[in-house]
């Protein structure tokens, strides 16, 4: 069976206006980084929402969730920015679904060159089709349970509690 890839915005999909000096969305970049990771995995994206972590709000969790619920893929990948994915994370564990759920991010946009997105997913590819159902954060070529990490704000890194 395909992986579900649910697309939520965060520094992943952001992209840099030179006139400005502003990142903003555009479109994801989800097929782009596919195709430059050469994967050959059967998967369905879908795009539920542009938006940065920090503006995320219940009415927006509750959209991944429904949309984690009647997926019909039990593997879902979930690109999230980075500063509220354990709150996203505390949402979807509630629900007790029988799915494995990871939910990766970026702290550098794709678009800039020097990202870890194109790393973080090509972990969370693997980590979603190896750990049992559950909900969980992969960054920085490591697993979590979704309640036993932050992200450190000094380093960069997200580290287990």
């Amino acid at each position: 069976m395909a992986v579900k890839i649910f697309i939520t915005g965060g520094t992943f999909d952001k992209e840099y206006d030179e006139i400005t000096g502003k990142l903003f969305f555009k479109d994801t970049h989800m097929r782009e980084m596919l195709e430059l990771g050469r994967s050959k995995l059967d998967v369905n994206i879908r795009t539920l929402m542009m938006i940065d972590s920090l503006d995320m709000s219940a009415e927006d969790r509750q959209l991944i969730v429904e949309n984690c619920r009647k997926a019909d893929e039990d593997q879902i990948i979930i690109t999230h920015g980075t500063d509220t994915m354990t709150e996203t994370g505390k949402v979807l564990a509630e629900e007790k679904l029988k799915k494995t759920i990871v939910i990766t991010g970026a702290m550098i946009p794709y678009k800039f060159g020097s990202s870890d997105g194109l790393f973080n997913l090509g972990s969370a590819l693997g980590f979603v089709q190896s750990l049992p159902h559950g909900v969980y954060v992969a960054m920085n070529g490591r697993c979590f349970d979704y309640d036993k990490v932050r992200k450190n704000k000094e380093t960069g890194v997200f580290e287990k509690l």
